[in-house]
């Protein structure tokens, strides 16, 4: 028998129907994912015990309803498995459906009765008797023809087992899921018949236009690689909608172009269909021109509207295009409230002193990953708010026509060429957003104000180099904690560094860690190149700087006299404000002296650097624990070693000891002198160093593409501007190359036999990606006496050693992980210029995961 397709959307809940015995789990197993069918059997059996319990079937169905709408939330494709021969069945189903936005599918199984009803005698679970597969078949043939009236948007029926066999299940994207389709774009907003504009607007995209014999444009062809997007309405009020649609319609043909339908396209459908329309809101003036146009292409414009879907989903889901916005839960959704937003947006019922409806403002909580892109409403200039941007600038109105290049995030508009239509509610003349109204008792949010909500609770940060990123509402109340009580002013704290991932712990005999570890992970990784960089002596902090106070007003909304701040790694300022200040003038000097401000054109920057020395931040750590500890040992050891010696030459047996003892006095000796490496005497900034290692971000773009030796040299050139920089020392070596290696060992073993800490090891091209994915920036490598001042002064006696090498690392690798991406994303974000709330998101997250219960040691 010849195969027989059927086919589904791939978000959609599919709805088996059919009598008891007609092969519906077996068809479910057979043609759908494990995980994708909900048997009301199995439900059963999990509230009662008893698959065939039939007092157990309200509390199983409400199971089943539960899971299935998780399922559908989550975008994944459900399948129910029960008889559903009912009406009032189905009903609960389809509200399902609904309220999750998707298609529902019906799949009958018209199975001959006598064929379910010997199904069913040779299994002895299925006691119920004939009366009750005679009653479905009954309700089954009295609901076929009506299931698509009931809602179901695609029904298929097998009427043999045969049919049922060979079936085969395809699944089909939504018309409005274009994920495969990556740009680059260029989006345009609502064109109103303006085709002279469209024209113009086009050409300063670089589109070549194509012009008919006539000398009608049909065709725009765009440049390389880029396909524009229009957000619809392109009919009404304008001079020349025929022409418009001639040129867009051929730009789609072509495919050179799309468009999603406006709520004006929606309207013309229905007029050119002779439907009871009013002839409002310029629809006269376009049904009067194309009066004019020959029926055949009257007719084809009728065809190209009704084709018109309400929204895109584009670039793997990172772009979203609808006519008049889309909030997150409707994003590649199918059903009639999803067009109705898209087409419409949200309104309140209300109108405003123009006659016009009040519309929510669903931009200002969006809080979606993806950009959405939108017109309907008109409005002066474009502003980005919350990753949306409405693209209306009222062309037609005499505002202009406006478009977005996509990825890049550059808005390029043309004058209207005059007032073709008076609007009804005046545009704003200071460039304001005067078209986007809100209901009299809501006040709109501010982009830039941040809330509680917005980091409480359990969080999902979707990161572009590390996909989603959680924070449990435990880890969120312990950060919440700390940056309400001692962090910076949220508008400052751009950025919050990683936690560094250690190197494997080392196999070699005395050694917690060494370098050879640490070039075989990346050599591993097919990484060509590492740069080993010297660990500094001193604490982790972020220094950002304007180039005056003018910048930090204009850029970050600091009173005057503020121009930058100097933060730790749990966004606390490092020093008292007027050290800070002092520090950062001379930070913004040796800028001015290499140039660096010109030649990044950039008014402020952001840096990663060490400040040394230890001792200027952790003075009181270091005489609270370290040197408590060192003191309470020199003060006892000395003793116990005096007294076992005397012992040892009467008493024999106290030799063992002794050697002991001794050996924990002298650990005590190198643990003192471990430490006080890190302290040295500051007087004011009188021996305070600064070590910058890497320049994060500037004003519109990031730097983590950059190679370390490109952030490297920038900083030497610091260090010679300004003798309150020092150099970071650092070998490049091929990790997988026997000579790399053995000059990297060498080189860690000086720096740690000099007394130094250690280095890190990091990809030389900076961000580097694997199959796996995103590879770990760096590992640290420390040396033996450093990991003195970690484990305790007696971490290397051989019982210490020994279990400290079955440390587990796992965790704290995936915690630097997740938080070198959402340190990213929060860089990328700044660079976009986005709000505050969409910077701090990620920001917050970083202090978040702090708080995961990973040994401090590692």
């Amino acid at each position: 028998m010849t195969e027989h397709q059927l086919t589904v959307p791939q978000t959609c809940l599919v709805v088996l129907i059919g009598v008891s015995g007609s092969g519906k789990t077996t068809f479910a197993n057979a043609k759908f994912g494990r995980y994708e069918v909900l048997s009301s059997d199995f439900c059963r059996g999990l509230v009662s015990n008893d698959e065939n319990s039939q007092d157990a079937t309200v509390a199983a169905f409400d199971v089943l309803h539960h899971i299935a709408g998780k399922r559908l939330e989550a975008g994944l494709l459900t399948v129910v498995d029960a008889t559903n021969v009912q009406k009032e069945a189905r009903a609960g189903l389809l509200k399902l459906a609904r309220d999750h936005d998707v298609l529902p599918v019906a799949i009958v199984l018209d199975m001959p009765k006598e064929l379910c009803l010997e199904r069913n005698a040779a299994r002895p679970d299925r006691d119920f008797g004939d009366r009750v597969v005679h009653r479905q078949a009954d309700q089954l043939r009295r609901s076929l023809k009506g299931l698509r009236r009931e809602g179901f948007r695609r029904v298929h029926v097998l009427d043999s087992p045969e049919r049922a066999q060979h079936a085969r299940i395809v699944r089909e994207p939504l018309l409005n899921d274009l994920r495969e389709r990556t740009g680059p774009f260029d989006v345009i907003g609502d064109v109103h018949g303006c085709r002279s504009e469209l024209q113009t607007l086009l050409g300063k995209l670089g589109y070549g236009v194509v012009l008919d014999p006539q000398g009608h444009p049909v065709d725009a062809v765009p440049p390389a690689g880029r396909t524009a997007v229009f957000v619809g309405d392109l009919v009404d009020r304008g001079p020349d909608t025929p022409g418009v649609l001639r040129l867009v319609m051929g730009m789609i043909e072509n495919g050179h172009a799309l468009c999603v339908s406006g709520n004006h396209e929606h309207k013309l459908v229905r007029a050119l269909g002779g439907k009871n329309v009013k002839l409002t809101h310029g629809l006269q003036e376009t049904m009067d021109q194309l009066a004019t146009e020959p029926e055949e292409f009257r007719a084809k414009v009728a065809q190209f509207s009704e084709s018109l879907v309400a929204h895109y989903v584009l670039d793997g889901g990172k772009l979203v295009v609808a006519h008049a916005g889309l909030k997150e839960a409707y994003h590649g959704r199918a059903s009639g409230r999803v067009r109705s937003f898209a087409l419409y947006g949200d309104t309140t019922g209300e109108t405003d002193q123009f006659g016009l409806p009040v519309r929510y403002p669903w931009a200002n909580e969006y809080r979606g990953r993806a950009m959405v892109l939108y017109g309907h409403t008109p409005t002066v200039t474009p502003e980005w708010v919350n990753n949306t941007l409405c693209l209306d600038t009222g062309c037609v109105f005499g505002g202009s026509l406006t478009a977005l290049r996509y990825p890049e995030r550059e808005i390029v508009s043309v004058p209207a060429e005059k007032v073709w239509y008076e609007p009804a509610r005046p545009l704003g003349k200071d460039g304001s957003t005067a078209g986007r109204t809100t209901p009299a008792t809501e006040t709109p949010r501010d982009p830039d104000l941040l809330t509680l909500a917005d980091v409480s609770g359990k969080r999902v940060v979707q990161t572009r180099h590390h996909g989603r990123v959680t924070v449990t509402a435990e880890n969120a109340a312990g950060a919440l904690e700390v940056m309400s009580r001692f962090a910076l002013d949220p508008r400052w704290l751009l950025y919050l560094p990683p936690t560094m991932a250690p190197a494997p712990t080392s196999r070699l005999p005395g050694l917690l860690e060494h370098p050879a570890e640490a070039l075989a992970a990346y050599a591993k990784d097919g990484v060509p190149q590492v740069i080993c960089e010297e660990k500094h002596m001193g604490s982790r902090a972020v220094i950002l700087v304007c180039r005056d106070s003018s910048i930090a007003a204009t850029r970050f909304g600091m009173p005057e006299g503020h121009t930058g701040v100097i933060h730790t790694r749990t966004g606390r300022s490092f020093l008292p404000a007027g050290d800070t200040e002092t520090l950062l003038q001379r930070v913004r000097s040796a800028l001015e002296k290499t140039k660096l401000w010109d030649e990044l054109e950039t008014g402020w920057v952001l840096i990663d650097a060490e400040i040394l020395p230890w001792s200027l931040k952790a003075g009181e750590l270091i005489r609270q624990q370290y040197a408590a500890v060192g003191a309470a040992a020199q003060a006892v050891l000395p003793t116990a070693v005096s007294a076992l010696t005397k012992g040892a030459e009467r008493v024999p047996e106290l030799a063992e000891l002794l050697d002991r003892t001794s050996a924990r006095l002298s650990s005590a000796h190198a643990f003192g002198h471990a430490y006080r490496r890190y302290v040295w005497p500051t007087e004011g900034l009188e021996g305070v160093r600064i070590a910058p290692f890497q320049l994060l971000a500037a004003e519109g773009t990031t730097f983590h593409e950059r190679d370390h030796s490109w952030h490297l040299a920038l900083a030497d050139r610091l260090v010679e501007a300004d003798d309150l920089f020092v150099t970071t020392r650092r070998l490049v070596v091929d990790p997988a190359a026997e000579e790399g290696v053995s000059e990297a060992v060498t080189w860690w073993e000086e720096l740690t036999g000099a007394g130094g800490e250690g280095m890190v090891v990091k990809p030389l091209a900076n961000l580097t990606r694997t199959k796996r994915g995103l590879l770990q920036p760096g590992l640290k490598v420390r040396g033996p006496e450093y990991l003195r001042i970690i484990y305790g002064p007696d971490y290397l006696l051989d019982e210490n050693l020994s279990r400290l090498k079955s440390r587990a690392v796992g965790r704290k690798r995936s915690a630097a992980l997740r938080e070198y991406a959402l340190g990213l994303e929060a860089l990328e974000r700044v660079a976009a210029n986005e709000p505050l709330w969409r910077v701090h998101e990620p920001v917050f997250a970083v202090l978040a995961l702090e708080s995961e219960p990973v040994d401090p040691r590692l």
